[in-house]
Parts: structure tokens; C-alpha cells; sequence
């Protein structure tokens, strides 16, 4: 067993009891679908996003596909960061459209805005923006004026970003609609889900539809549009409501690890913690590290792993979509290059709920040692 895990998922007694109770009144009453749970939870995270808007479904990849269904991205073209994670990319292709990759910020790993520019054709008609690791981009102002001044939708995929922003302005309000993800390694979690969110009243209403086979109300087997079962369920609503609602002291308590990391880690040869430009606020969903060309990232977890009893987490990303196996012949290494360096050279280093200042102190104790023995 791992000293310190890569990740770690936290309800609290309170919480365990609470979900259960809500899920036994849902099973008592038979309302398993589309209830109270699932329009309580879509009402209060619209209101913390700031939006007039959010449509829960069962995952956070058909919170990604249902908009592009609605943007209409049939054999049209999107431009997708190839440094995210495939399921950005899978969900504009199963909804028809065309795939554009485009290049990373090395500062912040989001869209690369002169690479943005260059990508941009006549049959291009969205973007999507992802916000790695919790951070929202300054450059998604530039991202923002570049797609209205070509009437171009900007899409947000803000999986990762639950709470963070940019100059007060909170990740899912950057474009015209946004999706979340509550898969487990998330800040919050639903089991499985996803949410839509939006200040547009036809893409709340199509999401709606969408989600629910196309029908036109619940109770009718009248299809107005070729959806797909995207519900969320009561029982995963009541997971991820109560979840939800300790959103800002999960926040709180990442940045408390997050300053310890900071404070601890200076100093150490050959690798760089990645700074948050001015203005944002993180909710570390990753504490993301850059490392020098001479680390070997493989062998560093490994020794973090088998001999400290720490394991890092995962990377954002290990490799672009662009060189998955699933593209192999389409595009080759060089092609998208700020990517390809940010992919291979950096770590993240274990940030969850309930983890101690002792345990945070102890990661960073081993990766002085890791480094200097490799």
C-alpha cells in the first residue's frame, strides 16, 4: 500500500449518510430518473457557475457531444487542443464532426493562439478550449475575440476547472456553453457525469432533448431530435449534489497543499513547478511540475513509487490525442511540438482532499531524493 496515493476519493460520514438517505427516498418513491436530485443539483451549480443554466447528464464526454449536436459540427470543422484528454476529441467526432487539432501554451498547456490563428479555416465553425489542470488561460480573452470576430462558437471544456476562473470570472462562462466532468478523479464526483452549462435558452432547451432520446417532454414517446440515453440518475445526482456542496473547502483545501508544495519545492534541481499567471484562481485540480530534459520521468515514478511509497498522478497529458494509436498515419511526431515537449516533460504531484501537510512534506522529501539518486 502506497504511503501517499496518486489520488484519493473523500466523503465524509455526514455526506455518506446524507447520499444514502437520498437515494433510499428515491427508491421508496420510484422517481430513479430526471427528479429532484438531478434539478437540485442542475439549479445549485448553475447558480455557483454564474449562469442561467446547467443540464446534467451521465457523463462528462456527452456534456461535450450533446453541444456539438446542437452546433450543428456535422462534417464541418473544430479545432480541438491536441494536448487534452480523447474524449474532447471523440465526442466531436461521434457528433460527425471534423477534427483540427491545434497547438499548447507551454506556460498555462491550453490553446496556443498563434497556432489558433494559423488553424482557422472557412469551414471551420468552433473551439474548443480546455482548461488543464484547473487553470483558465488569460489567453482565452483573445481565444474569446478571435471566435466572435469570426462568428465562430467557443466551446469550453472545463473538466478539470469546477470553482477556478480568471479575473473573477468563472470557467464554464467564457463561451457560449460549457461542460463539467464528476468522473471520480475529479474535485467532485457523481460516480459517473457530466454537466452542460450555458446562458443560451435553445441550448438548455436542446441539451434537454438530447439527453433524453430526442423526446419532447418525459412523459411522451415524441421525438423531435436523434438523442441518445445522456440521463443522469437520481442516485447519481444525490452522489454528486452533496459532493458538489463541498466544492469551496475542497478548493480551500488543495491550495493549502498547494502553498506547501510552493514553499517546499524551491530549490530542487530539474524541475520547475508551473506558475499561475496573474489573475487566476486554480482549483488545483493538478499541482503540475515541468522537468528538465535529462529527468527520466519513467524512471522517476518508479522509484517515487517502489521505493518512497508515493505515487505521482497522472499526467495532463502523457501523450497528445494526436499521436494516439487511433490516428497513427494521420499525423507524425513533430507536428504539433509545444505538445509533444509539455506531454513528455512534466509531473503531477498528489494534491486531494484530506491530504495532511505531513503527507505533502513527505512527497517532496522523496522527490529530492528521486531525483538526486537517478
Amino acid at each position: 500500500m502506497l504511503r501517499v496515493p496518486p489520488a484519493r476519493i473523500y466523503f465524509s460520514e455526514e455526506d455518506r449518510a446524507s447520499i444514502l438517505k437520498s437515494i433510499d427516498e428515491s427508491l421508496l418513491t420510484g422517481q430513479l430518473t430526471l427528479g429532484k436530485n438531478v434539478k437540485q443539483f442542475e439549479d445549485e451549480f448553475a447558480e455557483y457557475i454564474g449562469v442561467k443554466h446547467a443540464v446534467a447528464v451521465n457523463s462528462g464526454t456527452s456534456s461535450i457531444q450533446i453541444p456539438m449536436h446542437i452546433f450543428n459540427v456535422r462534417e464541418k470543422e473544430v479545432i480541438v487542443p491536441t494536448n487534452t484528454f480523447f474524449a474532447t476529441a471523440l465526442a466531436v467526432m461521434h457528433a460527425g464532426g471534423i477534427l483540427r487539432f491545434v497547438d499548447a501554451d507551454q506556460s498555462t498547456f491550453s490553446v496556443d493562439v498563434a497556432d489558433l490563428k494559423r488553424r482557422i479555416t472557412e469551414k471551420t465553425v468552433g473551439v474548443i478550449v480546455v482548461h488543464i489542470g484547473g487553470i483558465v488561460s488569460p489567453a482565452i480573452l483573445e481565444v474569446q475575440k478571435i471566435c466572435k470576430e469570426r462568428n465562430i462558437f467557443l466551446f469550453e471544456d472545463a473538466a478539470h476547472a469546477h470553482g477556478s476562473s480568471y479575473r473573477g470570472q468563472m470557467a464554464g462562462t467564457f463561451g457560449e456553453a460549457a461542460s463539467f466532468s464528476f468522473y471520480p478523479t475529479k474535485l467532485i464526483t457523481s460516480g459517473e457525469g457530466g454537466m452542460i452549462v450555458t446562458n443560451s435558452d435553445a441550448i438548455d432547451q436542446e441539451s434537454r432533448l438530447y439527453r433524453d432520446q430526442g423526446k419532447a417532454t418525459f412523459t411522451a414517446n415524441i421525438h423531435n431530435k436523434l438523442g441518445y440515453n445522456w440521463r443522469m440518475s437520481e442516485p447519481h445526482a444525490a452522489i454528486g449534489l452533496t459532493h458538489f456542496r463541498r466544492l469551496p473547502g475542497f478548493i480551500e483545501e488543495r491550495a493549502r497543499i498547494a502553498r506547501i508544495y510552493d514553499h517546499n519545492l524551491r530549490g530542487i534541481a530539474g524541475l520547475t513547478p508551473v506558475s499561475l499567471p496573474e489573475g487566476v484562481e486554480s482549483n488545483y485540480y493538478k499541482y503540475i511540475c515541468m522537468i528538465d530534459d535529462h529527468v527520466d520521468r519513467a524512471r522517476l515514478k518508479k522509484v517515487m513509487r517502489e521505493d518512497f511509497g508515493v505515487g505521482l498522478a497522472g499526467e495532463v497529458y502523457e501523450l497528445p490525442v494526436h499521436l494516439q494509436p487511433y490516428f497513427e498515419g494521420a499525423y507524425k511526431k513533430g507536428d504539433f511540438p509545444n505538445a509533444e515537449y509539455i506531454c513528455a516533460h512534466h509531473i503531477c504531484l498528489p494534491i486531494y482532499q484530506n491530504m495532511t501537510r505531513e503527507e505533502a512534506e513527505y512527497v517532496v522529501h522523496s522527490l529530492r531524493l528521486a531525483i538526486n539518486r537517478i
